[in-house]
């Protein structure tokens, strides 16, 4: 079979609307560029320490989380196209907020308020891919949003690293929110709202059953624990391996977006295929598992490292394995686990275990990468993703069951 037949193959048979909830990622995405170049943002034009920055990248962690609650609870008692749309709406407004503002008390305040609204829209973008998708098509219809994302981070970090050398940090600000307002619209006249329908007595009883809750499934629990400790570790590629490749490799922004670009550009060209050839082919905590071990060896690609272009290369392909074989898994257990009538609190939960990642991935990182050493960091990351490799394949023996 030729590559392009492979290609073909691993996109048929996707319903429309799925294409279009990727056409709203990939415009959204594309201008995802502020939490990518971030921390050289505090650090370099606003004059903070990588610690300072470290905080308050937190924040967008704690914004995260609690936005990422309220979506899955209005998205269980309202309708997931409403808060789809006003989270880009809302978070490309609050991101204007940026270019006005240069106090460290201010600028984590805006940070905290556009994560509560950029990450209100997952569980609700979740609940709309479980209704768009069938259990037969479901891994790919996450791999398809996946790629659209990716392939926005992709066109992103390049043109946001030359904006940043060339124009400046703040032209970046306006970038995202014109392609949020731009991603709104798209949702707005082409998704149908047809399939929005108003709860039933008897789906309102499952939601009044606290027994369904996810809060009540130990190995769903157990999961988010791990997949917030897999994306603390693999959330270093945005948090920390920035500040090495600047403060240590010596890279400029322009090298430092290639990087970051180049993950995401693996990820477009590569998952796909890879996802439609694997999905039925064995257990999805396996797969999981597979990945998650590729982490440490890409950190001890960076120990060893000594500064060369080309283990920074090799780096970038160990970790985005880690990501392509580990997040579209990851995300078929969370949609595929719940009763639809608790599809929010289940994606919801599923968010927030990487919003409790983007608050622990700088905070760790930078802070100990500022007290102790980036070689001290890496070696941390290497331990605790072993550990979790560990946790999965316990979870393996009775998520099942």
């Amino acid at each position: 079979m030729s590559l392009f037949a492979v290609y073909k193959k691993s996109f048929a048979n996707l319903p429309g609307n799925v294409w279009l909830l990727a056409s709203v990622q990939f415009i959204n995405r594309s201008g995802s560029m502020v939490l990518l170049f971030a921390s050289l943002y505090f650090t370099k034009e606003l004059q903070y320490s990588m610690a300072q920055a470290g905080l308050v990248m937190s924040f967008y962690g704690i914004g995260s989380i609690l936005g990422s609650y309220a979506g899955g609870w209005l998205t269980d008692r309202k309708n997931y196209f409403d808060i789809m749309f006003w989270s880009l709406i809302s978070s490309g407004l609050i991101l204007l907020l940026l270019l006005v503002t240069t106090s460290p008390f201010f600028v984590a305040s805006v940070v905290f308020l556009y994560a509560f609204a950029a990450d209100s829209f997952r569980p609700a973008n979740s609940a709309s891919l479980a209704v768009y998708s069938t259990p037969e098509n479901r891994t790919r219809s996450v791999s398809l949003l996946r790629m659209a994302i990716n392939l926005g981070f992709s066109v992103g970090p390049a043109i946001g690293g030359i904006i940043a050398l060339h124009f400046g940090y703040k032209f970046l600000f306006i970038i995202d929110s014109l392609t949020s307002f731009g991603a709104a619209a798209l949702l707005y006249f082409y998704l149908p709202r047809k399939n929005i329908r108003k709860r039933t007595k008897t789906q309102q009883a499952v939601l009044d059953d606290r027994s369904t809750s996810a809060y009540r499934d130990i190995p769903y629990l157990f999961f988010i624990l791990l997949v917030a400790l897999y994306a603390t570790c693999f959330f270093q590629l945005f948090a920390s391996v920035p500040q090495y490749f600047s403060e240590v490799c010596h890279y400029n922004e322009g090298t430092i977006g290639f990087m970051l670009g180049l993950n995401g550009l693996l990820v477009v060209l590569i998952e796909m295929p890879l996802i439609a050839y694997f999905e039925h082919k064995a257990s999805i905590f396996r797969f999981i598992i597979i990945a998650v071990l590729a982490i440490p060896i890409a950190f001890l690609i960076l120990l060893f490292s000594s500064g060369t272009i080309g283990m920074a290369i090799l780096y970038t392909l160990f970790i985005t394995f880690a990501e392509i074989f580990a997040m579209p898994f990851m995300m078929n257990f969370a949609l595929s686990r719940p009763p639809k009538e608790r599809q929010g609190q289940y994606s919801a939960l599923y968010s927030i275990a990487y919003g409790l990642a983007l608050i622990a991935a700088p905070s760790i990182g930078l802070g100990i990468a500022a007290t102790y050493g980036f070689n001290s960091m890496f070696f941390l990351i290497i331990a605790t993703s072993c550990l979790v490799a560990m946790g999965f394949a316990v979870l393996k023996k009775y998520a099942l069951k």
